[in-house]
């Protein structure tokens, strides 16, 4: 065998005789573009919805729940396929991400997911290696067709345009909000509404509010600067504080006081000093127009060396919104906290950490729960305000 190879090799490397060296070179290049074109057109039929859809795995499973969603069928007409959102579009990714499908071949010969029952039971395992690389990625994909800064925010829905902006300021990946756009999601991270938290909502809607009391959000709600509700000013987070002004027909007039920190446009309003629990989120505009706040306390911030400001401010909400007192709230937010959290292991306590750290703790926790957004923003608010800078004997 050694002998046959070595023979070859002479074969290979001896000068030809009878070939010039032109013509060597241009049936390489001939052959070269040829190879490489074959290569990459392989490829694009690997791409192809007919490619993707032809195991039955996949026909079966995920491409009926895509046809049920706003990625297939739209009033623009634009449909997304397989390979937009999982095949990135830059060369040396797709070639990598094609080394890694190389392993589904494995499991289609064996039978991995080859009954619903057997697919539904890998769901959670097969979305959470998506989930991971468009968080690695940024969520390329998505950006290939979606982008923040082609986002018209006025032409979205409050509560799209309320959690949009955010992340658009942080640049967030997609996925961290939008996962189950395309295909279901996890029978373990079922993400509707907690029917205790609604019955919370429906409580709210019968509370007859009154000038000069204290109240309480039951959710995130929007404010305005006008009492037909149609100038924007921002939002209230849940279990925000207010102090009724006046009511009139479906909108009450409210005033919030909390603390602004003197860098940049000031637009989050804070609980309390040097502490990073958000009661409210104002627009540029008006967190800017001066003329509409009612200035008192300032101090610096001696750890951070940020100067802080106690404000007032008085805007329009939509009624129905507000709770007495926000015990309930809390009581609904420490059962979740445990119950989502203990699956995994034991909670810490909400005084373990301080207001500021709890944020980056619970961002890290919250992804393997199956709170919706409404939720995962009240449990915060309550570990933030049960933390140890709120409570007695904490260490």
């Amino acid at each position: 065998m050694f002998k046959r190879l070595k023979t070859f090799w002479r074969i290979l490397s001896r000068p030809s005789v009878h070939i010039s060296l032109g013509v060597l070179v241009i049936a390489g290049f001939v052959a070269g573009i040829i190879f490489w074109g074959g290569f990459n057109t392989a490829m694009e039929v690997t791409n192809t919805e007919a490619f993707c859809t032809s195991c039955h795995e996949m026909r079966d499973n995920v491409y009926q729940e895509l046809q049920e969603t706003v990625h297939w069928e739209n009033r623009t007409g634009v449909r997304a396929i397989c390979s937009d959102c999982h095949v990135p579009h830059n060369w040396t990714d797709k070639i990598a991400r094609k080394m890694q499908a190389s392993k589904e071949v494995w499991g289609a010969i064996f039978g991995t997911i080859d009954t619903r029952e057997k697919f539904e039971a890998k769901r959670l395992e097969l979305a959470q290696h998506e989930w991971a690389r468009f968080s690695a990625n940024n969520s390329q994909e998505c950006r290939n067709c979606h982008n923040y800064d082609s986002m018209d925010w006025d032409k979205m829905s409050d509560e799209a345009r309320r959690f949009m902006m955010p992340a658009a300021e942080r640049n967030q990946s997609c996925i961290d909000c939008h996962k189950g756009i395309a295909h279901n999601l996890p029978a373990e991270m079922n993400t509707a509404m907690d029917p205790a938290l609604a019955r919370l909502l429906s409580q709210a809607e019968g509370v007859n509010v009154e000038a000069g009391q204290t109240y309480f959000t039951a959710q995130s709600i929007d404010m305005y600067t006008d009492s037909t509700l149609e100038q924007q000013a921002g939002w209230l987070e849940p279990a925000s504080g207010v102090t009724v002004v006046a009511t009139r027909d479906d909108s009450v007039e409210i005033e919030v006081s909390a603390w602004r920190k003197q860098k940049g446009f000031g637009r989050v309003m804070y609980e309390d000093f040097g502490l990073n629990v958000t009661s409210a989120v104002l627009e540029k505009e008006i967190a800017t127009n001066d003329a509409l706040f009612s200035a008192s306390e300032s101090k610096t911030d001696e750890l951070t060396g940020l100067d802080w400001q106690q404000a007032d401010i008085t805007l329009w909400v939509k009624k129905g919104k507000l709770l007495a007192d926000r015990e309930d709230l809390w009581a609904y937010a420490g059962e979740t906290y445990s119950n989502g959290c203990s699956v995994c292991h034991g909670e810490p306590d909400p005084a373990h950490f301080d207001a500021n750290t709890w944020p980056a703790m619970f961002s890290g926790m919250v992804g393997f729960t199956n709170m919706n957004a409404e939720t995962q923003a009240l449990v915060l608010k309550y570990l933030q305000m049960h933390s140890s800078d709120f409570a007695e004997n904490s260490h």
